[in-house]
């Protein structure tokens, strides 16, 4: 069995993301999903809209998930890597580069993103004072 890991927080989960699992899950038979917990988002600096529990329940929906981790600091994927057995590593192509110290362990591919589409671009419509 070939088994993929990709990381991310998976706030304001939109049709993008779900492209994104997709891909990810397609590079192999299983994709597991490291998935942000709330006190690594406060590390990051980022406030997420849902918290832990809400997008755990958002991304187990998604058929191309096969599995839901906690992501809790930022040294932890080559002890995931290991751990879980992935031979697959990828993210979105906005983070080309950062991960290739992972080739050692696995591949490391890095996937389009869905153009004009983002979590950010969709909170700040949603911070927009209304007209």
């Amino acid at each position: 069995m070939k088994k993929v890991i990709t990381y991310g927080t998976f706030d304001t989960l939109h049709y993008g993301h779900i492209l994104l699992l997709q891909r990810a899950r397609a590079l192999g038979d299983h994709l597991t999903v490291a998935l942000s917990s709330d006190a690594f988002n406060r590390i990051k600096g980022k406030a997420s809209h849902f918290d832990y529990a809400q997008r755990h329940a958002m991304l187990e929906a998604i058929r191309y998930v096969d599995a839901i981790i906690p992501e809790d600091h930022w040294d932890q994927k080559r002890d995931d890597v290991t751990t879980h057995g992935i031979h697959v590593f990828t993210m979105g192509d906005d983070w080309a580069g950062k991960f290739d110290f992972l080739s050692d362990l696995c591949e490391v591919t890095y996937l389009p993103r869905t153009p004009s589409i983002s979590s950010t671009a969709i909170k700040l419509i949603h911070s927009a004072p209304a007209r």
